[in-house]
């Protein structure tokens, strides 16, 4: 069963989530800068990231399970968040150009048709980041926090996940390495820094990002590692213009 929309709410108001935020935002924002002028949507709860993309971007929505709950995003303005089924999103088809899912693989019932339904909505070489709680690191284990309910993911693990929904993985990335306790807050720019070298592997999130490809066939078992992130241009790409391997994404 998801966490409540308003525990998720609580958990960014606070200290630790805050930190998480910022971790996490910096991230997003490196795969696709300030997305200006592209469609983006957030799945599971993604409010606190689509901050980052909102004064830019030509639409932002975000769509949040029904068993989860809804809030009002933004505070000011107009209403862009809906209540959703996550196996059917109540949008037309390749809508969006980008697609952020937080808080929304691993509690989700159904993870295959949630990411199924990403394909749906995602516009042809479109690119979605999955934000994922990692097996390996302590926050998993953190129940007082959102990374530590439901179904955590190895990157192997969703590298096939997503391939199974027909989308293509093309790079990664790992953040939280700060320990889940409201105390290290504080320290949390100086944990990811020396986390990201001394124990890369225990990081508190995965974050891989993927592509829609609907005109290239790639046959099976000839598959290629995702590269790690790197900043990149805002544009779509087409696949066969997609490196299969590359330079870290710091």
């Amino acid at each position: 069963m998801r966490r409540d929309v308003l525990n998720l709410r609580e958990f960014y108001a606070g200290r630790l989530g805050a930190a998480a935020r910022t971790m996490i935002a910096a991230k997003t924002r490196e795969a696709w800068g300030d997305a200006k002028g592209v469609d983006v949507l957030g799945l599971g709860y993604a409010t606190p990231y689509l901050e980052s993309f909102r004064a830019h971007a030509r639409r932002c929505v975000a769509a949040m399970p029904a068993s989860q709950g809804v809030e009002v995003w933004p505070v000011e303005g107009a209403s862009a968040s809906c209540l959703s089924h996550e196996a059917a999103l109540p949008f037309q088809n390749a809508l969006f150009d980008r697609i952020l899912l937080v808080h929304a693989l691993e509690e989700s019932a159904d993870p295959l048709a949630l990411l199924q339904e990403v394909w749906r909505v995602l516009a042809p070489a479109g690119r979605v980041i999955v934000v994922a709680a990692n097996r390996r690191g302590p926050w998993s284990n953190a129940d007082g926090t959102p990374f530590g309910h439901g179904r955590p993911y190895t990157r192997g693990q969703l590298e096939a996940l997503v391939r199974e929904a027909e989308l293509e993985p093309v790079a990664w990335s790992r953040a939280l390495y700060a320990p889940p306790w409201a105390w290290a807050a504080r320290w949390a720019e100086g944990f990811e820094q020396a986390g990201s070298i001394a124990w890369p592997m225990l990081s508190g999130v995965i974050l891989l990002e993927a592509v829609k490809q609907t005109f290239a066939v790639r046959p099976k078992g000839l598959t290629a590692p995702a590269r790690v992130f790197v900043p990149a241009s805002l544009a779509p790409q087409p696949a066969a213009k997609l490196p299969k391997s590359g330079a870290p994404w710091a």
